[in-house]
């Protein structure tokens, strides 16, 4: 495990030991949870941009061209 000292303003540090307590967990486990929750979302759009790097124009323009022309399922519609 790391330690590690982080400055932030004292509302905001408030807000997450009441947001902590009321979850039932420590400030740590908040704080971790939290940064690793970031940290995969992060890495998520990272990968999907590679992956949209390696897309072909033509590859999706055929996709489209094979899929129906029907109307949207009821709900869809926006």
């Amino acid at each position: 495990m790391s330690t590690l000292t982080i400055q932030m303003p004292d509302s905001l540090a408030r807000q997450l030991r009441e947001c902590a307590a009321s979850g039932g967990v420590t400030m740590d486990q908040l704080l971790s949870a939290a940064a690793g929750e970031k940290l995969s979302a992060s890495l998520t759009v990272d990968h999907l941009r590679q992956r949209a790097a390696q897309g072909k124009g033509e590859d999706y323009a055929a996709f489209l061209a094979a899929s129906p022309n029907v109307p949207p399922v009821q709900g869809d519609e926006k």
